[in-house]
């Protein structure tokens, strides 16, 4: 999903190696965890069918509310609202992924408290990588403050692009002469300590395929750099800007590694709950001081990151687990089931309206839809028109 743009990286202290075309353990061509029997693939179609209708009526029922009606009075207030009620909708992944398919997420590594402000950075393994922080997030009660940097392609897709817009997630061309401006103009405006974030970022650029390894070892050996086994080099140009733009306002950094079991799933392979039996989520936190200032030892900081990661890899597809598991609890089957209700109980509420109550109710659907789609086609965020005394009163003592 993540479209990080830059370079792939500067040379780094180490000696030339000779490329190992070695493949892990874990591949896409293994068989399934669980066989796709037809119940199996009715309840994957039913939960992805419900979370699609839920999201359009909620989108457009209240989205023109908290993104529109209450930004033009404070921004602030219109994150907070859009945050805590689109992240109820978000939780309905989790449910699916863990109560009804069964999925076991393991998380391991530091037991982080929950932070207000967090750059994330993590590996890349599959197309839904991003989709099982959502657990991580969830936990740590923030799902409705994650934002990823994903490529513009997918701002194509129905529905999905109206969310990723009202969620302000970063659409990048993968041109860090075009990519750098975005970013820049983006994250200028998360700034407000007051606004909670939570920014991942996977400076892979792309998920993981043995080509792709096979490419990124080759060069490695060229330029000097460690031979990695399951993970690419990093792409470091967007996790710097991020870095640049945020320090200031950043309570935590954290390094995230994933990895699954026994199997690479897909998003189907997700619907359905045929892969993975086990997500993995191994944490480190990383002290703002600890992190370089200079672009090129950032670049070099970055990749010894990564070549960790490639290790902790090798010993969990060794052992079967990261080192530290169990510093993340369960998400509550109870909380699931009556979020569940609530989005549920919306959706058919705001459905009547559409289908057998006032002909304004169609009306505002009509105007809602034309609406989302002009602001997303041409990413228009609207101005906060009246000054809140609560952020002048901030400036005005970050300025002393």
């Amino acid at each position: 999903m993540n479209g990080s743009s830059g370079s792939q990286g500067n040379n780094v202290n180490g000696g030339h190696k000779q490329v190992q075309h070695g493949s892990p353990p874990i591949l896409n061509n293994g068989p399934k965890h669980r066989p796709l029997t037809p119940m199996r693939r009715c309840r994957g179609v039913a939960c992805v069918a419900t979370i699609l209708l839920t999201a359009f009526t909620l989108i457009v029922y209240i989205a023109p509310i908290t993104t529109l009606l209450v930004r033009l009075f404070s921004v602030h207030y219109s994150r907070k609202m859009t945050s805590v009620l689109f992240g109820m909708w978000l939780s309905l992944w989790p449910f699916l992924f863990e109560k009804i398919n069964k999925i076991n997420v393991v998380i391991s590594g530091e037991s982080v408290p929950p932070k207000k402000r967090v750059l994330l950075f993590a590996n890349h393994r599959t197309e839904v990588d991003w989709m099982y922080l959502w657990d991580l997030a969830l936990r740590k009660g923030h799902l409705g403050y994650i934002k990823y940097i994903l490529k513009s392609s997918l701002m194509k897709l129905p529905i999905f692009s109206w969310a990723f817009h009202i969620f302000e997630f970063i659409p990048v061309e993968r041109k860090w002469e075009i990519d750098e401006a975005i970013i820049q103009s983006k994250l200028s405006t998360f700034k407000d300590p007051r606004d909670p974030l939570w920014l991942a970022v996977f400076p892979e650029g792309t998920d993981y395929t043995e080509k792709k390894c096979i490419k990124s070892q080759e060069y490695a050996s060229q330029h000097g750099l460690p031979i990695l086994e399951n993970v690419l080099l990093p792409k470091t140009k967007g996790f710097i800007c991020c870095l640049q733009e945020l320090k200031s306002s950043l309570d935590a950094v954290y390094d995230v590694t994933i990895a699954y079991k026994h199997r690479l799933p897909d998003f189907l392979d997700n619907v359905y709950g045929t892969d993975p039996s086990e997500v993995h989520i191994h944490i480190r936190t990383v002290e703002l001081c600890d992190i370089p200032t200079s672009e090129d030892e950032v670049t070099d900081w970055m990749i010894e990151r990564f070549r960790q990661k490639d290790q902790l890899l090798s010993d969990f597809f060794m052992q079967g687990h990261f080192p530290g598991e169990g510093t993340g609890e369960d998400i509550s089957t109870l909380e699931c089931l009556a979020n569940f209700i609530v989005i549920v109980s919306l959706t058919g509420t705001f459905l009547y309206l559409s289908l057998f109550s006032s002909i304004w109710f169609k009306v505002y659907v009509l105007v809602s839809c034309a609406y989302l789609t002009f602001v997303t086609c041409f990413s228009v965020q609207p101005p906060q028109l009246i000054r809140s005394s609560v952020a002048g009163t901030t400036h005005a003592k970050k300025a002393l």
